[in-house]
């Protein structure tokens, strides 16, 4: 039978609705949340260089992941990955007096680089929400 027969429609074909007050409130934690990861790895990264660095990038790749199954969806990850790139392209500008964060180095390239390529793998990679009820494909 077609959906017009029996009078219910797909989950797809519902109209957006705005999201709850308490989802916002977890994705701006999340977005804070990511920001002081990125200063934390920001920090530790330079420390211990082949061990800060997997440390900083593997607490991202946590952040994003467990923020994405949190809400089961892909604005948590997205919020998470969000507040760490923020964060980090910020620290890396250098400021009129001289001083930066990041120095010209080859650690301090892979945390940029290697973070926000895990940031965006984390953020695509989520499970989203999948709707409630029968097959949405035809036939099945």
């Amino acid at each position: 039978m077609s959906d017009r027969t029996t009078g219910s429609t797909s989950a797809l074909a519902q109209p957006l609705r705005l999201p709850s007050g308490g989802r916002i409130a977890a994705c701006v934690g999340l977005f804070l949340l990511g920001a002081v990861v990125g200063v934390a790895g920001a920090l530790v990264q330079p420390a211990w260089f082949p061990g800060g660095l997997l440390l900083a990038l593997a607490a991202e790749a946590g952040l994003c992941l467990g923020a994405g199954l949190a809400l089961r969806s892909r604005a948590g990850a997205a919020s998470a990955a969000g507040g760490w790139v923020l964060v980090v392209l910020l620290l890396s500008a250098s400021r009129p007096e001289g001083d930066f964060l990041f120095a010209a180095g080859a650690g301090s390239y892979l945390f940029l680089l290697g973070g926000i390529a895990v940031a965006v793998m984390c953020a695509t990679l989520t499970p989203g929400r999948q709707p409630q009820g029968g097959p949405v494909r035809l036939g099945k």
